[in-house]
C-alpha cells in the first residue's frame, strides 16, 4: 500500500473506533485527528467533509466485514435453521468486533444518521438489503432442500430475524450484558424450529 492509502486507512479505522464508541455526531473531527496523528490538511486531502468519512467508513469498512460476519455464513450450505441459528450466536457471543455495550454499528448510525443524511440512508439501506437477501436465499434453498416447509414467507421471517437482532443489540447496550442474548438465542431457536 503506498502511503496515501494507508493513512487514509488510518484514519477510517480510527474514526470508526471512536464513532462505534461515542456517536457519529457527538465524535469531531479534531477528535478523530488527535487518534491518528495527521494534520486537518491530510485529512481534507482524503475526504471532503466528516460525512464524507463516514459514508467511506459504511462502504469500506463496514461492508467487507459486514459481508464475511453476516453474509457469508448463510451461504455454507447445510441445515438451514442451524446455519442461521449459529450464525446469530457467533454474532452475538462470538464476535470479537462488535461489543455488547457499543451495540451494532451498522444500526447505531442507521438510528442517528438515516433521518439526516440521503447518502447515509442509501449506504446503510445497502447493508440491511443484502443481509435480507442472504437470509431469504438461505431459507429458499432450505425449501429446496426439504428442512424448511414450503408455505414459509421467506421475506417475512428475513425481516422478522432482522429486527429481532437490531432490537436484542439495543437491549445488550441498555444493560450492558450478553445475558439478554442467551434468552433471545433460546427463543429465535425455538422459533427456528417451528419452520421445519
Amino acid at each position: 500500500m503506498k502511503k496515501a492509502a494507508i493513512t487514509r486507512l488510518n484514519i477510517l479505522q480510527k474514526a470508526f473506533e471512536l464513532i462505534y464508541e461515542k456517536g457519529y455526531l457527538t465524535t469531531s473531527i479534531d477528535e478523530i485527528l488527535s487518534t491518528t496523528a495527521v494534520t486537518k490538511g491530510a485529512f481534507y486531502y482524503h475526504f471532503k467533509n466528516k460525512d464524507e468519512m463516514g459514508i467511506a467508513i459504511i462502504n469500506e469498512l463496514l461492508k467487507p466485514s459486514f459481508k464475511a460476519t453476516f453474509l457469508t455464513p448463510l451461504q455454507s450450505g447445510g441445515d438451514t435453521i442451524q446455519t442461521i441459528y449459529d450464525m446469530m450466536r457467533e454474532i452475538l457471543m462470538d464476535n470479537e468486533i462488535l461489543k455488547v455495550e457499543y451495540g451494532c454499528p451498522a444500526s447505531n448510525l442507521t438510528q442517528e444518521m438515516a433521518p439526516w443524511n440521503a447518502e447515509f440512508t442509501r449506504a446503510l439501506n445497502d447493508l440491511s438489503s443484502e443481509w435480507k437477501d442472504a437470509i431469504i436465499g438461505c431459507i429458499e434453498n432450505g425449501k429446496k432442500e426439504g428442512n424448511i416447509r414450503p408455505e414459509v414467507k421467506a421475506e417475512q421471517v428475513a425481516i422478522f430475524i432482522m429486527s429481532g437482532y437490531w432490537g436484542i443489540r439495543n437491549i445488550g447496550k441498555l444493560s450492558n450484558s450478553k445475558s439478554v442474548y442467551l434468552v433471545y438465542l433460546q427463543q429465535l431457536r425455538d422459533y427456528l424450529e417451528t419452520l421445519r
